[in-house]
């Protein structure tokens, strides 16, 4: 597993507590990246630990669209005929 360095005066300035820093970058990092497209939902729900629904309700939490595909819409039609 690659890690990322925090210099330790930016990960103290965190205003989370200690217990949740961890997961509030891992969360950030993912967010900023799907938004950006430079993970897959997949990708950064797997960052974000978080379930598929978890990771729904955080992009529209956020008002964040997710990233559809006309492939995906193709394949999701495809698969609603069967």
């Amino acid at each position: 597993m690659a890690e990322i360095e925090i210099d330790d005066e930016i990960y103290d300035a965190l205003t989370v507590p200690e217990d949740e820093r961890d997961a509030t970058v891992r969360t950030e990092l993912a967010v900023s990246l799907y938004d950006r497209g430079v993970l897959s939902f997949g990708k950064a729900r797997a960052l974000a630990e978080c379930s598929t629904r978890e990771f729904h309700r955080l992009l529209g939490d956020r008002g964040i669209e997710r990233h559809y595909t006309e492939a995906e819409l193709d394949e999701d039609v495809e698969y609603a005929r069967r």
